[in-house]
């Protein structure tokens, strides 16, 4: 269960966001708490997944320097596309879908985007956690309104994905590429997953929250909370910071945005396949029904359909959230 993180956690955090030792007494003194109260304030980013350094006589510290997200840092990276978007930043929050999806309902603004932190409440797919601790990744979720409705949106998270791998390949010397319908990988393993929630009329005014996590910097205990192989940009040799990274992000989702509004995923889609990272491989679908079926991935259909060669050479379509693609000999 959640508990409210204290008023003072985040402040000490940026704090110690240069790398360097701080004494317990300084940080006492300068937030106003007493020692044993900085001892368990640190303690609870422990709980979240952070790693704390801490030595005595020489005090406390991360053990990389952090950039924080900063709306005003991120608004000076988009430059004039900064007025398309209103910037939320959040220290901690159940997941950045449930509270974009609370505001959209509500009738928030099309380029609303909400960032945090810290998400103790995740969602990702197929009822999956999505892991976000402090400093660690980049999170967040954007609202699009579409006055075309809920028809007019297939093919939506591969379109997102691939502005998600342009963003990331501006700076990464090993490229990042697709798995359908929503992970961006790297040498096959998940560098960031999306999860798009739509609602709306099948006709008429519909929007979609769409959710972001992509790896940053992870330690040994995030990665031993996944269940499939993961990767990071730290890993990569990637050091952008992350406002400018989110800017990115931003900047690549509107020119895709832009496109798919127009013309549908069909537009994307021979961009899409030129990053498929499964093309040509013998894979596994695993149903909603709970069957399994074999063949040879063959990309995606102008709908963003995933296309499989089956054992009867047959080139069958497939499509739907519930359905999981696995490399042959993958675990």
């Amino acid at each position: 269960m959640h508990t409210r993180t204290h008023k003072a956690l985040f402040p000490l955090l940026r704090r110690l966001s240069d790398g360097q030792f701080h004494s317990g007494q300084a940080l006492a003194d300068e937030f106003g708490l007493s020692r044993s109260s900085i001892f368990n304030v640190l303690a609870q980013a422990e709980t979240m997944g952070l790693t704390i350094h801490a030595v005595r006589g020489r005090g406390y510290r991360l053990p990389e320097s952090v950039e924080w997200l900063d709306g005003n840092a991120v608004a000076q990276h988009l430059g004039e596309m900064a007025d398309a978007y209103t910037i939320q930043i959040l220290d901690s929050v159940d997941s950045t879908n449930t509270a974009l999806m609370a505001v959209a309902l509500d009738g928030a603004a099309d380029g609303t985007l909400i960032c945090s932190e810290h998400q103790y409440s995740g969602k990702g797919r197929r009822g999956r956690q999505w892991h976000s601790v402090p400093g660690g990744s980049l999170t967040f979720s954007l609202l699009w309104r579409f006055d075309n409705g809920l028809q007019s949106l297939a093919g939506l998270s591969l379109a997102v994905g691939l502005a998600i791998a342009r963003a990331v390949n501006r700076h990464s010397r090993h490229p990042a590429r697709l798995k359908w319908p929503n992970d961006v990988l790297v040498d096959y393993r998940k560098l960031a997953g999306i999860l798009v929630e739509v609602q709306g009329d099948m006709h008429g005014a519909a929007f979609a929250v769409v959710g972001i996590g992509l790896n940053v910097r992870l330690n040994e205990t995030q990665r031993d909370a996944v269940d499939q192989a993961v990767v990071d940009l730290a890993e990569m040799g990637v050091t952008v910071g992350r406002n400018r990274l989110l800017a990115d992000c931003l900047l690549e989702l509107n020119l895709v945005s832009d496109i798919f509004r127009q013309h549908g995923f069909a537009a994307l889609r021979e961009d899409w396949l030129a990053l498929d990272a499964y093309a040509g491989k013998a894979v596994t679908l695993s149903l909603p029904d709970a069957r399994s079926v074999h063949g040879v991935a063959s990309g995606v259909d102008a709908t963003g359909a995933f296309l499989l060669h089956d054992a009867a050479s047959a080139l069958v379509p497939y499509s739907g959230g519930e359905i999981s693609l696995r490399l042959d000999g993958a675990r």
